[in-house]
C-alpha cells in the first residue's frame, strides 16, 4: 500500500515579500506550516539580507518552477562607498578600504559600462557548487576559493537617489538568470577608483510576479488561521501569463494527460500553456506542426 503523503494538496503561488533576517529556506518551511502543502519550493534564494520577492509554488506550481527562475529580475540596491567586504554587503569583514566617495554624476556616467552583457566574478560568500560543494561551506571552513567568471545579461541600470552626506547611492537593476547584486555593487565601486558594498538589497519583481502581487509573512500568517488557502494563494496560471496559451479540445485533453503529444498548425513555434476550459494542461513546445510535452499539470 503506497504512503499517504504528509499535507494537503494546495495548487498556486504564494508570491511572499520576505523581511530581512530570513533565509529562502526558513521562509519555506514557514509558508509550509501556514499552508500545510504536500509539495513545495522557492524560485530563486534571496539572502537573509536581502528582502523582497520570492516566488514559492505549491503542489502543481513546481512544475512551472524552472521557468521563474530563469525569468528576469529587478532589484534596488544601496551601494556604501569608501570599503569593500569578504561577503560584498554589510555581513562580511572589511578587505580594502579607501577615501573614494565618487559624485552622482560619475556614479551616473558609468552605468552604461555595466548594462548589456558583462562579466562578472560573484562573490565567494555565495551557494554557486565549486567541486560538488557550497562555495560559502569552503569559505567558512577556512579554504581559499577562486571563483570563476560569468556572463550575465542586465538589461537596464539606473541611478535612484545620492546621498554623499551618508555616503551611500541607490540605484536600480533590471538583470538576467545568474547575476548576483553585490558583485555589480563591488564592481561599479572598483570601476570609480573606489571601494563599496552592499548596505541594503531589495527584490522588487521575478518575471511576471512584483510587490503588488505580494504578501508579508505577518499577513500570511494571520490568514493562514482564518482564512482557506484558496484565499491567498495565486493560481498556476499566474505565472505562466506571458506564455501564449493554446486552447485544445476534450478528445486532445485526454491525450495531453496521458502525456502525448498533439498535432497543431506547422506555423506555431516555441513554448506554449496548453489548456482545457480555463485550467491549465501542459506546458508544451511546438515544433515541425507537434506539441512537445515539457511539462504536465494534473489541476
Amino acid at each position: 500500500m503506497a504512503r499517504r503523503k504528509k499535507g494537503e494538496v494546495v495548487n498556486g503561488w504564494v508570491i511572499l515579500d520576505k523581511p530581512l533576517g530570513l533565509g529562502s529556506t526558513q521562509a519555506v518551511s514557514a509558508v509550509r506550516r501556514i499552508t500545510n502543502a504536500q509539495k513545495i519550493g522557492h524560485g530563486g534564494t534571496l539572502d537573509p539580507l536581502a528582502s523582497g520577492i520570492l516566488p514559492i509554488g505549491l503542489g502543481e506550481a513546481t512544475k512551472a518552477m524552472p521557468y521563474i527562475v530563469d525569468a528576469s529580475k529587478d532589484y534596488d540596491f544601496t551601494i556604501r562607498w569608501g570599503a569593500e567586504t569578504s561577503t560584498d554587503d554589510l555581513e562580511g569583514e572589511v578587505t580594502a578600504s579607501n577615501d573614494v566617495r565618487p559624485t552622482e554624476a560619475a556614479i551616473a556616467a558609468i552605468l552604461a559600462d555595466f548594462t548589456g552583457s558583462i562579466t562578472q566574478v560573484p562573490p565567494a560568500y555565495s551557494a554557486i557548487k565549486i567541486d560538488g560543494e557550497r562555495a560559502y561551506a569552503r569559505v567558512r571552513a577556512g579554504e581559499e576559493v577562486e571563483m570563476p567568471s560569468r556572463t550575465v545579461e542586465i538589461h537596464a541600470l539606473s541611478l535612484v537617489s545620492h546621498d554623499a552626506a551618508k555616503g551611500e547611492t541607490m540605484l536600480s537593476v533590471t538583470c538576467g538568470k545568474g547575476t548576483y547584486v553585490r558583485a555589480l555593487g563591488r564592481d561599479i565601486a572598483r570601476a570609480l577608483g573606489g571601494h563599496g558594498h552592499l548596505s541594503a538589497l531589495r527584490r522588487t519583481r521575478v518575471g511576471p510576479f512584483s510587490l503588488e502581487s505580494a504578501i508579508s509573512l505577518e499577513k500570511l500568517t494571520e490568514l493562514g488561521h482564518s482564512a482557506p488557502a484558496s484565499d491567498y494563494v495565486l493560481s498556476v496560471m499566474t505565472a505562466l501569463d506571458d506564455i501564449p496559451a493554446l486552447a485544445v479540445s476534450e478528445a486532445e485533453a485526454d491525450r495531453i494527460r496521458c502525456g502525448q503529444q498533439i498535432r497543431v498548425s506547422g506555423h506555431l513555434s516555441g513554448l506554449h500553456v496548453l489548456t482545457y476550459g480555463g485550467t491549465p494542461l501542459a506546458l508544451a513546445t511546438a515544433a515541425q506542426g507537434l506539441m512537445v510535452l515539457e511539462r504536465v499539470f494534473n489541476l
